[in-house]
C-alpha cells in the first residue's frame, strides 16, 4: 500500500471521530477536537485524490467511515445489534475493498521515477 492510500485511511478514521463529535460534543475542546479532526480529515482526502482518482477515494473514504460509524455506535454509544446492519455494512467494506484493488494510481506528467 502506497502512501496515498494511507492517508485516505488516515482520513477515514479521523471522519469516525468527528462524525461521533458532531453528535457528541459538549464545550469548547471537545469542539475543537471535532474540528480539527474535520480540517486534518478532508486535508488527507484532498491531497490523496490529487494523485488518485477522486471518485474512488472518496467512495472508500465515506465507505470506511460509515463503516466505523456504525461499528463505533454498536461498541460504544449502545446501538441496537442487528445482523442485517452486519451483513450491509460488510457488503460495503467488500466493495470499498474491491474498488481499492482495481483502481490504479495516476500517472503525473513530467514526474520521473
Amino acid at each position: 500500500m502506497n502512501r496515498n492510500w494511507l492517508k485516505v485511511f488516515v482520513a477515514a478514521f479521523l471522519e469516525i471521530f468527528w462524525v461521533i463529535g458532531l453528535t457528541h460534543a459538549y464545550d469548547f475542546w471537545t469542539w475543537v477536537g471535532t474540528i480539527t479532526a474535520i480540517i486534518v480529515s478532508n486535508y488527507l482526502m484532498i491531497t490523496a485524490a490529487q494523485v488518485l482518482p477522486a471518485g474512488t477515494v472518496y467512495a472508500v473514504f465515506v465507505g470506511l467511515g460509515t463503516a466505523g460509524t456504525v461499528i463505533a455506535g454498536l461498541f460504544f454509544f449502545g446501538e441496537a445489534f442487528k445482523w442485517e446492519k452486519i451483513i450491509l455494512i460488510t457488503t460495503l467494506l467488500i466493495g470499498v475493498i474491491g474498488l481499492k484493488l482495481v483502481t490504479p494510481e495516476k500517472t503525473e506528467k513530467g514526474v520521473e521515477s
